[in-house]
């Protein structure tokens, strides 16, 4: 069934495109939720100037993306945690931790950005792949380093002090 699509969906279409989507689909999701209408002439007429503003919103964006990961490739994130002597952390270092020190860093970074198989549960240097859409990655590093008595007291001072 083709429609018309009054709004961006992923992995189907941009607004103002007409796209062939299975019935079903389009029955059930995409006209009662107001996503996507029937094709007419009057319909592609009322989308066209919404279609060129948004494909203008798209270029903005996926410029900010790129110069987001040329700027944050090769960077490095060194976070301290609690670990025993062997080397295994007491908690772990997720995707929120890594994405939080780049920001701290001045790289602008969502959550979302950092791909991680599973968080990080060992000190030690590993690679970090930042994945800003299908097409556009980064890699860092990210180094987990045991939190000593030294790191913990100065923290705790300055907390005192704020």
């Amino acid at each position: 069934m083709k429609v018309l699509l009054v709004s961006d969906i992923d992995k189907v279409g941009w607004v103002g495109d007409v796209v062939e989507v299975k019935t079903g689909y389009a029955r059930n999701y995409l006209l009662p939720q107001g996503l996507a209408t029937m094709p007419t002439e009057a319909n592609l007429r009322a989308l066209a100037e919404e279609k060129a503003k948004r494909a203008e919103q798209r270029i903005r964006h996926r410029k900010r993306l790129e110069a987001a990961a040329e700027a944050v490739e090769g960077a490095e994130v060194v976070i301290a945690a609690k670990a025993n002597e062997q080397g295994h952390l007491f908690g772990s270092v997720g995707a929120g931790e890594i994405a939080g020190n780049l920001r701290e860093q001045g790289f602008e970074v969502a959550d979302e950005v950092v791909k991680l198989p599973e968080n990080i549960k060992q000190v030690g240097t590993s690679t970090v792949e930042l994945k800003f859409s299908d097409d556009l990655r980064a890699a860092i590093t990210a180094t987990v380093v045991r939190e000593s008595a030294d790191t913990r007291e100065a923290e705790a001072s300055a907390e005192q002090v704020d």
